[in-house]
């Protein structure tokens, strides 16, 4: 007899339906597991055989049983196939029901006793099944909450195989249990008051937040670049309804279980010693990284210089596009990875280059190694480079400065008027930027002589412009003034060491 369940398998970031056929015939006894089913699926038999015996399930393993895993051409990775596995093989032998089959999916790994173990990757699974308007989904008690984050799909938490198979074979699906998603509590951001002096640094953050603009601080130990970058996210309006499913979806796929949707934009700080997989996502099976991770949010790079060259480089195509493409022989994988990226350096390699109390001991060969461990075109694409200075004492005791709530207001009323014009500004490309960011007559003629003067390439006087109409917006100015653009020029070429 041939019998058909409903699962789902995780590829990179999204869910893809599974159809298990599951077959059963007379002949020489043996299982075949076919659809291009990596060790750990292939294994499920051993699993499988273990629990239906020990939930005293009566099949019959002295024949011919064959497995599909359809489609064929999609590769099969986890454990999370089993519970289909499981009930499909019982409905072909005829111990239950197949009438309810085609409206549940199914997703669990099985435990030798029968017990259902959690699965990775649920929320994009169970977005997967109500996109292929599948009416219910029977997952591990363990990630109820996750399931139940999707909204218009019935979710039945099960401890063990028995409890599933009555689901699965119930002549009519019996009411959901009604299951509580957490609530995603935002955690308290740290206040920009707790921050002493640096008024450049301060203006830099506002202006990086209110237009999305990649941002690199310099400057020596402990004067407070860590500190600046941890207070971005506190800057940022909340993550909306769809950048909130996908964001949970990515944090998902990577693993990681979810008890509500993430409400807040992502603070990703990865260590130096970072590999490019764990950096932009890949791996023989690839996963999404820290860069995908920090869709809609910031993705924080303390010790710029210290990454490897090659890890970084692997960052220029998600800082243009929004994505990273991970190609494989079989079929390549588009991660979304739209991020903000705040960098963090030393301006030497001692760390005290233009410290006027703490003389710098590098050598010419070592500040020109130190500068060359990052190169041109990485630092073309980013928006803002500030000095952060070391502090007097008389700065560290100053007053409280202005609080993140006040800076938060006028970032949100920057992004309230970009959102009208459609986009955030540093997405401003082409004949659109041409529109909304014409400098005046004088801003013109400074800005011709800065390209002359600098250097700026094409993607450079682009991306001064897109800073320039950002500082507009946060003075709710229409057009873009030369001051306006004065000052964009500035926050760009104010490391005299870059």
């Amino acid at each position: 007899m041939l019998a058909t369940s409903l699962t789902a398998a995780l590829v990179g970031i999204e869910g893809r339906l599974v159809r298990v056929e599951a077959d059963t015939a007379a002949g020489f006894p043996k299982f075949t597991m076919l659809g291009l089913a990596d060790s750990c699926v292939r294994e499920s038999e051993g699993r499988i055989r273990a629990a239906l015996r020990n939930c005293g399930y009566e099949f019959k393993w002295d024949r011919r049983i064959t497995v599909n895993l359809a489609p064929a051409h999609l590769r099969k990775v986890g454990s999370s196939f089993d519970l289909a596995t499981a009930i499909g093989l019982l409905a072909a032998d005829g111990g239950c029901s197949r009438d309810r089959l085609q409206e549940l999916l199914l997703v669990g790994e099985l435990a030798l006793d029968g017990c259902v173990r959690p699965a990775a990757g649920l929320l994009p699974m169970m977005l997967t099944a109500r996109a292929h308007g599948i009416a219910a989904a029977v997952v591990p008690e363990a990630n109820a909450r996750e399931a139940s984050l999707v909204p218009g799909l019935r979710v039945y938490p099960v401890r063990s195989l028995p409890e599933a198979v009555e689901i699965a074979t119930a002549r009519e699906l019996p009411p959901a249990r009604p299951v509580t998603a957490g609530s995603a509590l935002p955690a308290a951001a740290p206040d920009m008051a707790d921050v002493r002096g640096q008024p450049l640094a301060r203006r830099a953050l506002e202006i990086a937040g209110a237009g999305g603009h990649n941002l690199l601080l310099s400057g020596p130990p402990g004067a407070g670049k860590t500190m600046l970058a941890r207070r971005l996210p506190g800057l940022l309006p909340p993550l909306t309804e769809e950048e909130s499913i996908q964001t949970s979806a990515i944090h998902s796929a990577s693993g990681q279980p979810l008890d509500a949707l993430l409400s807040q934009r992502p603070f990703r700080c990865p260590h130096h010693t970072a590999t490019e997989a764990a950096l932009v996502g890949g791996g023989s099976t690839p996963r999404p990284g820290e860069a995908s991770l920090a869709h809609n949010g910031v993705l924080f790079l303390d010790e710029l210089p210290e990454f490897q060259r090659r890890v970084l480089e692997a960052l220029r195509q998600p800082l243009e596009e929004g994505w990273i493409t991970i190609a494989r022989a079989r079929a390549a994988l588009r991660l979304p990875a739209r991020f903000q990226l705040v960098a963090a350096m030393n301006p030497c390699l001692c760390g005290f280059r233009g410290d006027p109390r703490r003389g710098c001991s590098c050598t010419p060969a070592q500040l020109q190694g130190y500068a060359g461990r990052l190169s041109g075109p990485l630092l073309d694409r980013i928006d803002i480079r500030v000095e952060v200075r070391a502090l007097s004492y008389a700065e560290l005791t100053s007053p409280p400065g202005e609080t993140t709530a006040s800076l938060a207001a006028r970032v949100g009323a920057a992004r309230a008027r970009q959102r009208d014009r459609g986009t955030l500004n540093q997405s401003l490309t082409g004949a659109r930027l041409r529109e909304v960011a014409v400098p005046d007559a004088a801003g013109t003629r400074l800005l011709a002589a800065a390209v002359d003067r600098y250097g700026l390439s094409a993607r450079a006087h682009d991306r001064v412009l897109r800073v320039a109409r950002t500082i507009a917006d946060l003075d709710d100015s229409g057009p873009i003034a030369t001051r306006h653009l004065a000052e964009a020029l500035q926050l760009r070429h104010l490391q005299s060491v870059l």
